[in-house]
């Protein structure tokens, strides 16, 4: 039996909206926004062994372990990818994202293509990734230079690695040029808002269509 008009539907499943990029290229500044505007969207936060940066904190940035407990989550199945990033370790904690999922909430990583790649052989159906790009190689290199959380060495070692890392935009569904901040991140938006209205994303669908095909009188008879 059909639910009257205006109740609540199903929740629909969650999505896992993926961006990658080159250091630098802006996906983090893209990430924070989109969590400010998406009240659906909950922001995955990954398991490292790098250094905090200043201002970073435990269990909001990021959940900062030892290589040790590191070694512990991968051999339990705790994470559902683990990539080495730039000398360190990176991973995303399953429990959370999955029960985030199942309750309908939309999980934002912020991850490598490493990251992605092992993500979509664990849920393909529920990733949706895009690919951030900077405008130019120097406007990348200034953004790392200005944002002067790393060494000149680790500047170095991440420009050195930016050829490596945008080989991998085609295995993304979705690429964004960041050239200006508020466009990409309506332009991320769009893409969530078209991703959620895809079929497979509505599981109440097909009972909500028997009211058209039951014909005219049929829910009040």
């Amino acid at each position: 039996m059909l639910e009257p008009a205006g109740s609540p539907r199903p929740k629909r499943r969650g999505l896992m909206l993926v961006l990658s990029s080159p250091s630098g290229a802006g996906k983090t500044s893209i990430s924070r926004r989109v969590l400010e505007l998406e009240p659906e969207v909950t922001m995955s936060v990954s398991v490292t062994t790098r250094p905090k940066r200043p201002g970073e904190r435990d269990g909001i940035d990021y959940h900062f372990v030892d290589e040790a407990r590191f070694r512990a989550m991968v051999e339990a199945g705790e994470l559902l990818e683990h990539a080495l990033v730039y000398g360190h370790h990176y991973g995303t904690p399953r429990k959370a994202v999955e029960e985030a999922l199942a309750a309908g909430r939309d999980v934002l990583f912020d991850i490598d293509w490493q990251g992605a790649q092992q993500l979509r052989e664990a849920a393909a159906d529920d990733v949706v990734g895009v690919f951030i790009l900077a405008p130019s190689l120097e406007a990348l290199e200034q953004r790392l230079r200005t944002r002067a959380q790393d060494s000149e060495e680790v500047v170095r070692y991440r420009l050195a690695r930016v050829a490596a890392d945008v080989t991998h935009w085609a295995e993304y569904e979705y690429v964004v040029i960041n050239e200006e901040l508020d466009r990409s991140v309506a332009a991320v938006r769009a893409i969530l808002a078209a991703e959620r209205l895809k079929r497979r994303r509505q599981p109440f669908l097909s009972e909500f269509v028997q009211q058209f095909r039951a014909g005219p009188g049929a829910a009040g008879g």
